[in-house]
């Protein structure tokens, strides 16, 4: 298990049904690290309002926003488990709270920017074909998501306006070096 810090912490909420023997619908935390198992979701570390400290939360766990009724499930949270054990976690200045769409197990969901998780120094991270960022996103309907970036549509009305989902893009094959 390798944890690392978000770039800052983050007030969420999380459904008691993953951490009380007795849930009690949702109860305010705050989310401040994750960890990264090779095949295990996501593992989210937070501070409980009652002062709990509860690690390894999966993604649908964690609720911005406790009133927007639906169910999440860990498919639609995360795509595919972690591969490797080591990650840095970074919130690109750029991409700070830009709106984004994001595809989610086939379903199209609106959010924004929160930070990007990068692992390194695996044999999946070491491949061009398949070296991924994880780019985390607090959809409108109060969850979370981790999807890589060929699954999330970045809007910045200053740039362009994006009106269908990007398509024609290669695969990058290649590792480029000047010697």
């Amino acid at each position: 298990m390798f944890t690392q810090n978000l770039p800052k912490h983050l007030y969420t909420n999380v459904d008691t049904a993953f951490t009380h023997e007795k849930p009690q619908g949702f109860m305010p935390a705050i989310w401040f690290a994750i960890t990264s198992t090779p095949g295990r979701a996501w593992g989210c570390h937070v501070l409980l309002e009652n002062g709990a400290i509860y690690r390894n939360l999966p993604l649908n766990a964690l609720d911005f926003d406790p009133y927007i009724p639906g169910l999440w499930h860990l498919h639609q949270a995360q795509r595919w488990n972690c591969y490797g054990w080591k990650f840095t976690t970074i919130e690109y200045t750029y991409l700070q709270g830009l709106r984004c769409l994001a595809d989610c197990d086939g379903e199209k969901y609106s959010g924004k920017y929160l930070f990007t998780a990068a692992p390194f120094d695996d044999g999946f991270s070491d491949d061009p074909e398949q070296n991924k960022e994880f780019l985390f996103i607090q959809l409108d309907n109060g969850r979370v998501t981790a999807q890589p970036t060929n699954k999330v549509m970045i809007f910045d009305d200053s740039f362009h306006k994006n009106t269908e989902w990007p398509a024609g893009l290669k695969v990058s094959k290649r590792i480029y070096s000047c010697e």
